[in-house]
């Protein structure tokens, strides 16, 4: 009886808790530095979200390790709500391309919302000389070549990886670099003259003629550069891959937090305002309800665990 009353009395206080949620600022933890998709889906919302929840929403870039500093920091966080994470597609992928990543992706975080994507795009410094994916190809089999990326683990390095190494079979070198900011940078001063970017990232640069796009990762192309085509018109079946941007709690935060959370993104992302802002940096808007959310992130961690071992990409 007494066991009883003390479970009825915590349902209580923890639905109170909730109900009350949030009482004060909240604090966002972005996985990568300024300038990429995540710290850009971040600062976007975080002013939406904090209209809606009533509260200020703190956005701090916690960077290391491919965002693996800042989520093992939100998992052994207190679960109320008040500490997230923003993370790109790498949450699902660090798992098995890290020998100890710190964290489980399925236990030790709780998926909110899969805000939005993009695609990634193979690209080239314009002074390179290759207008072409063939043509890059060709190079890279006659001389040594390196490319950029955003950091191990993210998708662009993996498609990168899948392309040149599985696909071409090419010895390109990874030039791993500290975000999509710094990876832009490293571009534009052609070292290296090649990427593998999400969208928002070297887009400016893309309009600006600086960079020169030549694949895109997605089903169709892109409406902000139609004349690149995609992986699978030039032949590469199966590389419909995408940088997506996620909200993410501690495990054990309530459910009633969770799903307020949720909702509030829902309700920011569907403001007409967000999603002209979205599709202006080649973004896709995606959150869903909770459990579409969590089934979607669990395909993800399958899906890139298998890219990893087949492309035997690592940490380095």
């Amino acid at each position: 009886m007494k066991t009883l009353l003390k479970i009825t009395l915590f349902l209580l206080a923890s639905t109170a808790f909730a109900q009350s949620y949030p009482s004060k600022p909240i604090r966002v933890a972005v996985a990568f530095p300024p300038g990429g998709p995540v710290d850009i889906i971040a600062r976007l919302i975080g002013p939406k979200l904090s209209e809606i929840l009533g509260q200020p929403v703190i956005v701090e870039n916690k960077v290391g390790a491919s965002g693996n500093v800042a989520t093992t920091e939100v998992a052994k966080s207190a679960p109320d709500g008040y500490t997230l994470l923003t993370h790109s597609s790498a949450y699902a992928v660090n798992p098995s391309l890290f020998k100890n990543a710190g964290y489980d992706p399925i236990k030790d975080l709780l998926p909110i919302a899969i805000v939005a994507q993009q695609a990634n795009i193979i690209l080239v410094n314009a002074s390179f000389p290759a207008n072409t994916l063939e043509d890059l190809r060709k190079a890279a089999m006659s001389q040594k070549l390196a490319f950029a990326s955003p950091g191990a683990g993210t998708t662009p390095h993996l498609t990168a990886e899948n392309l040149f190494h599985v696909r071409w079979k090419a010895d390109i070198t990874h030039v791993p670099f500290k975000g999509a900011g710094p990876a832009v940078a490293g571009l534009l001063s052609g070292e290296p003259p090649i990427g593998c970017m999400a969208g928002s990232g070297p887009m400016s640069n893309i309009k600006a003629g600086k960079f020169r796009a030549l694949a895109v990762s997605s089903a169709k192309r892109l409406p902000q550069m139609p004349e690149v085509p995609t992986l699978n018109e030039l032949g590469y079946p199966g590389m419909e891959d995408y940088t997506w941007v996620g909200v993410f709690a501690p495990a054990g935060t309530p459910r009633e937090i969770v799903q307020k959370l949720n909702d509030a993104i829902l309700k920011a992302v569907q403001a007409p305002e967000m999603r002209e802002r979205l599709d202006g940096l080649a973004f896709e808007p995606t959150a869903a309800p909770l459990k579409e959310t969590a089934d979607y992130v669990r395909a993800e961690v399958e899906k890139w665990g298998r890219v990893v071992r087949e492309t035997k990409a690592t940490a380095d």
